[in-house]
C-alpha cells in the first residue's frame, strides 16, 4: 500500500470500514474536513477519494448533508458465512468453480495467519485454491486450509456440486457454526491478478476467516482475495 497514491489509500481504507460493517447503508460519512484532519491531507485529495467511491457505488453525495453511505451496487453478499455457491446462486448469479490446486496434504504455512492448536499443528492440514466465479467473472481467489484430523480420503474425493461445505457435512458431519473474519483493503499483487483476470495493483479487499465447527476446537481457515470491481461483497455477516 506504501506506494499507491495518498486519495486510493483513503479511499481503500473507507471502503474496507464500510465493508466491514464499520459505516452501514445510510450512515454519514466525516466530512472533507474531518478527514483531511484525520488522515493528515489536503481537501483536493479528500475529494478525489470520496469520488472513486462514489463512482465504484459506495456512497452518495448529497447536497448540504455530506457523504452517505448507499450500498446499491449487485451486491453478492460474500461476507456472509455461508458458502460461495449458496449465497450467490440464491442471488439469481450463475455460479462456477474452477479448482487450481487440491485439495492435498501438506504442513500448514509459516506463519500462519491464525493461531493454530497443538492437535491442528501436530496433524497438518488439507489445503485446497479455488477460483470462484459469478456471471463469468472471476469475483474470488479462496485459499482454504483444513486441519487434516478425521477426514478419511478427503484429498481424493469430488467436491459434491463444487462446494466444500456440502461435502463436509454430507460426507463428515463437520458443520459450519460461525465465523471469526478479519477484512483488509489491499493492492492486488501480480499472482493474484494474474487469477482475478485483473491488473496488478487493482484494489481488493483481503479475508482472513477462521470457521468454527460442531467439532469441537476444529476449525476451518481461509484466505480470501475479492475482486469488487464489478460486484460489492455485501456488508453483512449473516
Amino acid at each position: 500500500m506504501s506506494s499507491a497514491p495518498q486519495y486510493q489509500k483513503l479511499q481503500q481504507k473507507l471502503k474496507s470500514q464500510i465493508l466491514s460493517g464499520m459505516y452501514t447503508d445510510g450512515d454519514l460519512l466525516p466530512s472533507e474536513n474531518e478527514l483531511s484532519r484525520t488522515h493528515s491531507l489536503n481537501r483536493v485529495t479528500v475529494r478525489h477519494a470520496l469520488s472513486v467511491l462514489e463512482q465504484e457505488g459506495y456512497i452518495t453525495k448529497r447536497q448540504g448533508k455530506g457523504s452517505v453511505v448507499q450500498l446499491k451496487r449487485n451486491s453478492l453478499g460474500l461476507l456472509s458465512f455461508k458458502g460461495f455457491t449458496e449465497v450467490v446462486g440464491s442471488a439469481q448469479h450463475t455460479v462456477k468453480t474452477q479448482i487450481l490446486y487440491g485439495p492435498q496434504s501438506l504442513n500448514w504455512p509459516a506463519p500462519f495467519f491464525y493461531e493454530l492448536n497443538g492437535s491442528e499443528s501436530e496433524a497438518g492440514c488439507i489445503y485446497l485454491e479455488r477460483l470462484r466465479f459469478a456471471d463469468e467473472d472471476a469475483v474470488m481467489l479462496e485459499h482454504t486450509y483444513i486441519p487434516d484430523l478425521d477426514l478419511p480420503a478427503f484429498s481424493s474425493r469430488k467436491l459434491i456440486n463444487d462446494s466444500l461445505f456440502a461435502t463436509l457435512a454430507l460426507q463428515y458431519g463437520v458443520e459450519i457454526m460461525n465465523m471469526e473474519q478479519d477484512v483488509r483493503a489491499v493492492l492486488a499483487d501480480p499472482s493474484v491478478a494474474e487469477k482475478l483476470m485483473m491488473e496488478p495493483g487493482s484494489p481488493l479487499i483481503h479475508l482472513y476467516r477462521k470457521y468454527g465447527t460442531n467439532r469441537g476446537n476444529f476449525y476451518i481457515y481461509s484466505s480470501i482475495y475479492c475482486n469488487t470491481q464489478k460486484y460489492a461483497m455485501g456488508s453483512f455477516i449473516s
